[in-house]
Protein backbone atom coordinates (compact mmCIF):
# COMPACT_ATOMS: atom_id res chain seq x y z
CA UNK A 1 0.00 0.00 0.00
CA UNK A 2 1.16 3.42 -0.96
CA UNK A 3 1.45 6.52 2.04
CA UNK A 4 -1.38 8.14 2.87
CA UNK A 5 -0.35 12.36 1.31
CA UNK A 6 0.33 14.27 4.09
CA UNK A 7 -1.19 17.58 2.45
CA UNK A 8 -4.63 18.37 2.63
CA UNK A 9 -6.66 18.00 -0.38
CA UNK A 10 -7.52 20.95 -1.65
CA UNK A 11 -11.64 20.34 -1.32
CA UNK A 12 -11.00 20.97 2.29
CA UNK A 13 -10.79 24.76 0.88
CA UNK A 14 -14.38 24.73 0.21
CA UNK A 15 -16.06 25.87 3.06
CA UNK A 16 -18.94 27.93 4.25
CA UNK A 17 -20.99 28.89 7.32
CA UNK A 18 -24.37 29.08 7.89
CA UNK A 19 -24.57 32.82 9.70
CA UNK A 20 -23.39 34.48 6.26
CA UNK A 21 -26.05 35.74 4.25
CA UNK A 22 -26.90 39.04 1.95
CA UNK A 23 -27.23 40.96 5.44
CA UNK A 24 -24.54 39.23 7.06
CA UNK A 25 -21.70 38.81 4.30
CA UNK A 26 -18.32 38.60 4.32
CA UNK A 27 -15.98 41.49 3.98
CA UNK A 28 -12.10 40.77 4.33
CA UNK A 29 -10.66 44.67 4.86
CA UNK A 30 -6.68 42.66 5.02
CA UNK A 31 -5.67 39.75 2.50
CA UNK A 32 -3.03 39.31 0.23
CA UNK A 33 -4.85 37.79 -2.80
CA UNK A 34 -1.30 37.19 -4.95
CA UNK A 35 0.36 35.59 -1.99
CA UNK A 36 -2.45 33.31 -1.36
CA UNK A 37 -3.19 32.41 -4.76
CA UNK A 38 0.77 32.05 -4.97
CA UNK A 39 1.26 29.62 -1.65
CA UNK A 40 -1.75 27.97 -3.44
CA UNK A 41 -0.29 26.86 -6.71
CA UNK A 42 3.06 26.26 -4.95
CA UNK A 43 1.40 23.70 -2.32
CA UNK A 44 -0.95 22.26 -5.51
CA UNK A 45 1.15 22.43 -8.40
CA UNK A 46 -1.87 20.12 -10.11
CA UNK A 47 -4.81 22.27 -8.29
CA UNK A 48 -7.68 23.15 -9.37
CA UNK A 49 -7.66 26.84 -10.11
CA UNK A 50 -5.31 27.94 -12.80
CA UNK A 51 -5.63 31.58 -12.30
CA UNK A 52 -6.24 34.25 -9.38
CA UNK A 53 -9.53 34.71 -10.76
CA UNK A 54 -10.90 31.12 -11.09
CA UNK A 55 -9.59 30.87 -7.63
CA UNK A 56 -11.72 33.84 -6.16
CA UNK A 57 -14.78 32.56 -8.04
CA UNK A 58 -14.30 29.10 -6.41
CA UNK A 59 -13.82 29.90 -3.05
CA UNK A 60 -14.23 32.89 -2.23
CA UNK A 61 -17.82 33.99 -3.97
CA UNK A 62 -19.37 30.35 -2.85
CA UNK A 63 -18.38 31.31 0.41
CA UNK A 64 -20.24 34.36 0.68
CA UNK A 65 -17.24 36.84 0.25
CA UNK A 66 -18.44 40.11 -0.75
CA UNK A 67 -15.86 42.41 -0.40
CA UNK A 68 -11.69 42.25 -0.19
CA UNK A 69 -9.32 45.29 0.45
CA UNK A 70 -6.29 43.36 -1.38
CA UNK A 71 -2.91 44.82 0.38
CA UNK A 72 0.38 45.67 -1.34
CA UNK A 73 2.92 45.95 0.96
CA UNK A 74 6.59 45.32 -0.57
CA UNK A 75 9.12 47.21 -2.04
CA UNK A 76 10.15 47.61 -4.52
CA UNK A 77 6.02 47.43 -5.95
CA UNK A 78 5.09 44.47 -7.34
CA UNK A 79 3.98 45.53 -10.79
CA UNK A 80 1.08 42.67 -10.93
CA UNK A 81 -0.90 45.34 -8.73
CA UNK A 82 -2.16 46.54 -11.88
CA UNK A 83 -3.40 43.67 -13.49
CA UNK A 84 -5.44 42.74 -10.26
CA UNK A 85 -7.06 46.43 -9.95
CA UNK A 86 -7.15 47.27 -13.41
CA UNK A 87 -9.72 44.12 -13.94
CA UNK A 88 -12.12 45.18 -10.96
CA UNK A 89 -12.82 48.80 -12.52
CA UNK A 90 -16.17 48.37 -14.46
CA UNK A 91 -19.26 46.29 -12.94
CA UNK A 92 -18.76 44.08 -16.18
CA UNK A 93 -15.59 43.05 -14.98
CA UNK A 94 -15.76 41.87 -11.59
CA UNK A 95 -19.05 39.92 -12.41
CA UNK A 96 -17.21 38.21 -15.27
CA UNK A 97 -13.65 37.94 -13.85
CA UNK A 98 -14.59 37.84 -10.22
CA UNK A 99 -17.56 36.14 -9.76
CA UNK A 100 -19.54 39.76 -8.53
CA UNK A 101 -17.05 40.16 -5.85
CA UNK A 102 -16.41 43.70 -4.78
CA UNK A 103 -12.47 43.94 -5.10
CA UNK A 104 -10.47 46.76 -3.77
CA UNK A 105 -6.62 47.36 -2.73
CA UNK A 106 -4.22 49.36 -0.40
CA UNK A 107 -0.79 50.03 -1.04
CA UNK A 108 2.32 51.16 1.50
CA UNK A 109 5.21 49.56 2.22
CA UNK A 110 5.53 47.15 4.87
CA UNK A 111 8.06 47.85 8.39
CA UNK A 112 10.41 44.84 7.42
CA UNK A 113 10.30 45.81 3.82
CA UNK A 114 11.31 49.37 4.95
CA UNK A 115 14.62 49.85 4.08
CA UNK A 116 14.41 49.41 0.90
CA UNK A 117 11.99 52.73 0.46
CA UNK A 118 13.29 55.20 -1.57
CA UNK A 119 11.75 58.12 -4.30
CA UNK A 120 11.09 55.88 -6.37
CA UNK A 121 8.95 52.99 -4.56
CA UNK A 122 6.69 56.40 -3.46
CA UNK A 123 6.47 57.41 -7.07
CA UNK A 124 5.23 53.92 -7.54
CA UNK A 125 2.62 54.04 -4.74
CA UNK A 126 1.52 57.57 -5.63
CA UNK A 127 1.00 56.65 -9.13
CA UNK A 128 -1.49 53.84 -7.27
CA UNK A 129 -3.34 55.75 -5.19
CA UNK A 130 -4.94 57.29 -7.96
CA UNK A 131 -6.32 53.92 -9.03
CA UNK A 132 -10.55 54.06 -8.79
CA UNK A 133 -10.11 50.88 -6.68
CA UNK A 134 -7.43 52.03 -3.72
CA UNK A 135 -8.95 52.95 -0.89
CA UNK A 136 -5.83 52.93 1.61
CA UNK A 137 -2.19 53.55 1.82
CA UNK A 138 -0.17 50.48 3.96
CA UNK A 139 0.15 48.67 5.22
CA UNK A 140 2.65 50.17 6.98
CA UNK A 141 4.26 51.16 10.23
CA UNK A 142 6.68 49.17 12.80
CA UNK A 143 7.72 46.02 14.02
CA UNK A 144 10.39 45.57 16.59
CA UNK A 145 9.80 41.88 16.83
CA UNK A 146 11.70 40.73 13.99
CA UNK A 147 13.55 43.94 13.24
CA UNK A 148 14.16 43.15 9.84
CA UNK A 149 15.14 46.47 9.19
CA UNK A 150 17.01 49.15 11.58
CA UNK A 151 14.20 51.07 13.83
CA UNK A 152 15.66 54.47 13.07
CA UNK A 153 14.84 53.35 9.13
CA UNK A 154 11.35 52.06 10.09
CA UNK A 155 10.31 54.97 11.84
CA UNK A 156 11.38 57.69 9.06
CA UNK A 157 9.23 55.83 6.51
CA UNK A 158 6.57 55.26 8.91
CA UNK A 159 6.84 58.85 9.23
CA UNK A 160 6.98 59.69 5.61
CA UNK A 161 3.79 57.43 4.56
CA UNK A 162 2.08 58.92 7.22
CA UNK A 163 2.21 62.25 5.84
CA UNK A 164 2.07 61.17 2.34
CA UNK A 165 -1.49 59.65 3.52
CA UNK A 166 -2.54 62.27 5.42
CA UNK A 167 -2.41 64.84 2.67
CA UNK A 168 -3.74 62.54 0.13
CA UNK A 169 -6.72 61.94 2.95
CA UNK A 170 -6.28 58.44 2.64
CA UNK A 171 -7.39 55.51 5.35
CA UNK A 172 -4.36 54.65 6.72
CA UNK A 173 -3.43 50.79 6.84
CA UNK A 174 -0.98 50.23 10.38
CA UNK A 175 0.95 46.89 11.16
CA UNK A 176 2.33 47.45 14.64
CA UNK A 177 4.02 44.60 16.34
CA UNK A 178 6.00 45.63 20.00
CA UNK A 179 6.10 48.89 18.94
CA UNK A 180 2.81 50.64 20.98
CA UNK A 181 5.52 53.84 22.10
CA UNK A 182 6.51 54.47 18.89
CA UNK A 183 3.67 53.96 16.71
CA UNK A 184 1.61 55.93 19.06
CA UNK A 185 3.69 58.92 19.19
CA UNK A 186 3.88 59.19 15.57
CA UNK A 187 0.33 58.50 14.68
CA UNK A 188 -0.07 61.43 17.50
CA UNK A 189 2.33 63.44 16.18
CA UNK A 190 1.11 63.62 12.15
CA UNK A 191 -2.17 61.88 11.75
CA UNK A 192 -5.20 64.24 12.64
CA UNK A 193 -7.56 63.14 15.15
CA UNK A 194 -10.01 62.48 12.70
CA UNK A 195 -8.39 60.51 10.19
CA UNK A 196 -9.49 57.23 9.75
CA UNK A 197 -7.10 54.75 11.15
CA UNK A 198 -7.36 50.41 10.55
CA UNK A 199 -5.18 48.92 12.86
CA UNK A 200 -4.50 45.53 11.46
CA UNK A 201 -3.88 42.59 12.78
CA UNK A 202 -3.79 43.86 16.72
CA UNK A 203 -1.95 41.43 19.06
CA UNK A 204 -0.54 44.33 21.26
CA UNK A 205 -1.57 45.34 24.83
CA UNK A 206 -5.00 46.23 25.20
CA UNK A 207 -4.01 49.10 27.31
CA UNK A 208 -2.24 50.82 24.16
CA UNK A 209 -5.44 49.89 21.57
CA UNK A 210 -7.82 51.72 23.93
CA UNK A 211 -5.42 54.48 23.81
CA UNK A 212 -5.92 54.71 20.36
CA UNK A 213 -9.54 54.04 20.26
CA UNK A 214 -9.80 57.45 23.14
CA UNK A 215 -7.52 59.34 20.71
CA UNK A 216 -8.51 58.56 17.32
CA UNK A 217 -12.46 58.28 16.73
CA UNK A 218 -12.54 56.83 13.48
CA UNK A 219 -10.22 54.55 14.25
CA UNK A 220 -10.80 50.29 14.04
CA UNK A 221 -9.17 47.34 15.27
CA UNK A 222 -8.57 44.77 12.73
CA UNK A 223 -9.23 41.09 14.17
CA UNK A 224 -8.01 38.21 12.29
CA UNK A 225 -8.13 34.48 13.17
CA UNK A 226 -5.07 34.54 15.65
CA UNK A 227 -7.53 35.80 18.16
CA UNK A 228 -8.62 32.07 18.60
CA UNK A 229 -5.23 30.45 19.35
CA UNK A 230 -4.32 29.78 22.94
CA UNK A 231 -1.36 31.71 22.84
CA UNK A 232 -3.03 35.00 22.22
CA UNK A 233 -4.94 36.67 24.64
CA UNK A 234 -4.14 39.84 24.28
CA UNK A 235 -6.59 40.41 21.39
CA UNK A 236 -9.56 38.70 23.32
CA UNK A 237 -9.02 41.14 26.38
CA UNK A 238 -8.79 43.98 23.98
CA UNK A 239 -12.54 43.33 22.44
CA UNK A 240 -13.96 42.19 25.76
CA UNK A 241 -12.60 46.04 27.06
CA UNK A 242 -13.46 48.20 24.08
CA UNK A 243 -17.14 46.53 24.21
CA UNK A 244 -19.67 48.93 25.67
CA UNK A 245 -22.88 47.05 26.40
CA UNK A 246 -25.04 50.50 26.14
CA UNK A 247 -23.37 51.08 22.59
CA UNK A 248 -23.84 48.06 21.18
CA UNK A 249 -23.41 49.72 17.60
CA UNK A 250 -20.13 50.57 18.63
CA UNK A 251 -17.87 47.72 18.05
CA UNK A 252 -15.23 49.83 16.78
CA UNK A 253 -13.66 46.41 15.07
CA UNK A 254 -13.09 45.25 11.31
CA UNK A 255 -12.56 41.61 10.44
CA UNK A 256 -9.78 40.37 8.53
CA UNK A 257 -8.13 37.00 7.35
CA UNK A 258 -4.05 38.53 6.86
CA UNK A 259 -4.55 35.32 4.72
CA UNK A 260 -2.58 33.36 3.50
CA UNK A 261 -1.45 33.26 6.81
CA UNK A 262 -3.75 32.62 10.38
CA UNK A 263 -6.31 29.90 9.46
CA UNK A 264 -9.01 30.29 12.81
CA UNK A 265 -8.35 27.34 14.74
CA UNK A 266 -12.33 26.62 15.13
CA UNK A 267 -12.23 25.40 11.56
CA UNK A 268 -10.72 22.29 12.43
CA UNK A 269 -14.13 21.55 14.38
CA UNK A 270 -15.89 21.20 11.00
CA UNK A 271 -16.86 17.49 10.10
CA UNK A 272 -14.70 17.20 7.64
CA UNK A 273 -11.61 17.44 9.73
CA UNK A 274 -12.73 14.26 11.62
CA UNK A 275 -12.47 12.03 8.42
CA UNK A 276 -9.46 9.85 8.25
CA UNK A 277 -8.80 12.38 5.04
CA UNK A 278 -8.95 14.87 7.42
CA UNK A 279 -7.77 13.97 10.76
CA UNK A 280 -4.84 15.65 11.99
CA UNK A 281 -3.87 17.28 9.32
CA UNK A 282 -3.83 20.79 8.94
CA UNK A 283 -4.95 24.08 6.16
CA UNK A 284 -1.20 25.17 4.65
CA UNK A 285 -3.14 28.52 3.89
CA UNK A 286 -5.93 30.82 4.69
CA UNK A 287 -8.32 32.41 2.32
CA UNK A 288 -11.04 35.35 3.15
CA UNK A 289 -14.15 32.84 3.01
CA UNK A 290 -12.57 31.62 6.43
CA UNK A 291 -13.69 35.08 8.36
CA UNK A 292 -16.91 34.05 10.04
CA UNK A 293 -15.30 31.38 12.16
CA UNK A 294 -13.39 34.67 13.50
CA UNK A 295 -16.49 36.61 13.96
CA UNK A 296 -18.07 33.24 16.09
CA UNK A 297 -15.00 33.69 18.70
CA UNK A 298 -15.66 37.60 18.73
CA UNK A 299 -19.14 37.09 19.43
CA UNK A 300 -18.64 34.78 22.24
CA UNK A 301 -16.31 36.86 23.82
CA UNK A 302 -19.53 39.94 24.02
CA UNK A 303 -22.12 40.06 26.65
CA UNK A 304 -25.61 40.85 25.25
CA UNK A 305 -26.10 44.58 25.26
CA UNK A 306 -28.51 46.30 28.62
CA UNK A 307 -32.42 45.25 27.94
CA UNK A 308 -31.18 42.19 25.54
CA UNK A 309 -32.26 38.74 26.08
CA UNK A 310 -29.74 37.78 23.02
CA UNK A 311 -26.37 38.10 23.45
CA UNK A 312 -23.96 38.47 19.92
CA UNK A 313 -23.61 35.20 17.16
CA UNK A 314 -21.33 35.84 14.09
CA UNK A 315 -23.77 37.30 12.23
CA UNK A 316 -24.09 39.94 13.90
CA UNK A 317 -20.66 40.74 14.70
CA UNK A 318 -19.99 40.12 10.65
CA UNK A 319 -23.01 42.75 9.77
CA UNK A 320 -20.98 45.09 12.39
CA UNK A 321 -18.15 44.54 10.81
CA UNK A 322 -19.13 45.14 7.46
CA UNK A 323 -21.03 48.53 8.16
CA UNK A 324 -17.41 49.51 10.04
CA UNK A 325 -15.59 48.66 6.71
CA UNK A 326 -18.13 50.78 4.74
CA UNK A 327 -17.12 53.74 7.86
CA UNK A 328 -13.03 53.06 7.30
CA UNK A 329 -12.97 52.16 3.46
CA UNK A 330 -15.90 53.01 1.85
CA UNK A 331 -16.25 49.49 0.37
Amino acid sequence: MGKKSKTIAESFFRVAHPSVSSTAPIVDTHTHLASTFEAYRHKYPAGEFTTVYEFVRGLYVPAGVTEIVDVWCEGPVRPLWREFADSAVTEEQRRDLWGGMGYWFVMGVHPHEAKHYNDAVEADILEAMAHPRCVGWGEMGLDYHYDNSPRPVQQEVFARQLRCAVRLKKPLTIHTREADDDTERLLKEIVPKDHKIHIHCFTDSPAFAQRLLDWFPNLYIGITGVITYSSNTDTSTTVRNMFAPETASRLPIVLETDAPYMVPAPIYTLPAFSTPDGKGKKLPLCHSGMVPWTADFVANLLPPAEGEREGWDAARVMTVARENARALYGV
